[in-house]
């Protein structure tokens, strides 16, 4: 199996859609054979509940907000700002399952995706110009490939620059059917005048740049970079150097390796705590034995159910240990869980390896599963192991055993332990 293979390109293009769950639902009610409920009528102010706690609001209108609903609100308060407020219940699987069919249509536009959250994601341009010409007609095939995937694609917003910075700030500015295209001569005219909340940079550092009358990139531009670095470390320069135009980020991409999936279907909704960690075990025993995870540890997983009332639930996991133990794996899924649990009786569960890490020689040495390169490797990174354990304790604990008199019933008597020194 091979591994993922990294791949880049400095020429960037940023498409960004605004909204996405929200506009998820609106193309789900827009769509006559689905079974939800008609969509609002027109100028309805809507919001999407948060998937993490559903008396909070997620995604808001731009309605929703013109009558004081922000996201993070609570239902309550929404309500109370807005009467009128049409609420979707959130359903997370359905939003990855139509993301992922966009990046697919995109990946015949690029072999270099990145996506970074939901509804963005960059294309690396570097080497395309040879199949659709300059970048306005490379920006026209992203939108026609997307439409032919995805309806969404219509509330699309593209930018294309030199970096991943420069094109999501250019996707900001653009509106759907106009992209906007920065050059690298007039990069840094272009992020004069952006305010300094486009940087990608905590949002107490956003609050100590206004404080002291920075607002936009060229103010943060004009500094000494010593006084930056001074004031805000090592992100301080960063942004610093973003504002100037001075770096450029490449868009990274991988070759991403298939998913091991393993799921199950329940005869009736389960609501107990119990069942689902047991059902989560059983489903991680399952996905461990699959023959693609051997040779790799897991770093990374997601877990999706189907909720009673057609909705979803789903949690990604990132192990900072990469690990192939059940146990190392099911412990943080269950304490997640706690958090934020499913809002209904579960359906369907199903569970993903979306992530892997290559074995270590200290796991791959002894599992069953080793691979003929860690086999062959056996005796020199056992010779190895003893030497370390005789530095480290200044004698050696490590025994030969020898059979002396293979006929005896008594174990002392047939074997003998001799000292081994590497």
């Amino acid at each position: 199996m091979k591994t993922d293979t990294h791949l880049s390109s400095n020429l960037a293009i940023c498409a960004w859609i605004p909204l996405f769950a929200l506009r998820c639902e609106e193309q789900r009610r827009d769509d006559p054979s689905s079974p939800p409920p008609p969509p609002p009528p027109p100028h309805t102010p809507t919001a999407v509940l948060s998937p993490d706690d559903n008396r909070r609001l997620w995604q808001v209108s731009q309605i929703a907000r013109h009558f004081g609903a922000r996201s993070g609100m609570t239902v309550s308060q929404a309500i109370g700002m807005c009467p009128k407020l049409i609420l979707f219940e959130p359903d997370p699987v359905y939003y990855d399952d139509i993301f992922t069919q966009l990046l697919t249509a995109l990946y015949n536009i690029s072999p270099v995706i990145e996506p970074i959250d939901l509804g963005r994601v960059y294309i690396g341009a570097d080497g395309i110009e040879r199949l659709y010409g300059p970048p306005a007609r490379q920006l026209r095939a992203v939108t026609r490939v997307a439409l032919r995937k995805t309806s969404i694609a219509t509330h699309m917003k593209l930018g294309w620059a030199h970096g991943k910075f420069i094109s999501w700030v250019a996707a900001t500015k653009a509106k759907p059917g106009s992209p906007v295209v920065v050059d690298q001569d007039s990069s840094v005219e272009f992020l004069a005048t952006q305010p300094v909340a486009c940087l990608p940079i905590d949002p107490d550092t956003h609050r100590r740049l206004l404080q002291l009358g920075i607002k936009t990139l060229q103010d943060l531009a004009k500094l000494p970079e010593q006084a930056v670095v001074t004031q805000f470390g090592k992100s301080g320069r960063q942004a610093l150097q973003l504002a100037a135009g001075r770096i450029i980020e490449p868009v990274r991409g991988k070759k991403i390796l298939d998913p091991i999936v393993e799921c199950v279907d329940f005869p009736s909704p389960i609501a107990d705590h119990g069942l689902l960690t047991n059902a989560l075990s059983r489903l991680l025993d399952r996905a461990l034995r699959h023959p693609r995870r051997i040779g790799r540890r897991v770093q990374a997983v997601r877990v999706l159910a189907g909720l009673e009332q057609k909705s979803s639930w789903m949690l990604n996991v990132t192990l900072k240990n990469p690990t192939a133990d059940r146990d190392a794996i099911l412990d943080p899924i269950k304490t997640r869980i706690r958090q934020t649990p499913p809002a209904g009786a579960i359906e369907n569960l199903t569970v993903e390896f979306t992530r892997f890490a290559r074995g270590t020689d200290e796991l791959q040495l002894f599992a069953r599963d080793a691979t003929s390169s860690a086999r062959a490797g056996q005796r020199r990174a056992l010779h190895w192991a003893a030497h370390e354990i005789k530095t480290r304790l200044k004698r050696s604990l490590l025994h030969h055993i020898i059979e002396v008199t293979p006929w005896s019933r008594i174990p002392e008597r047939r074997y003998a332990l001799i000292d081994y020194d590497p």
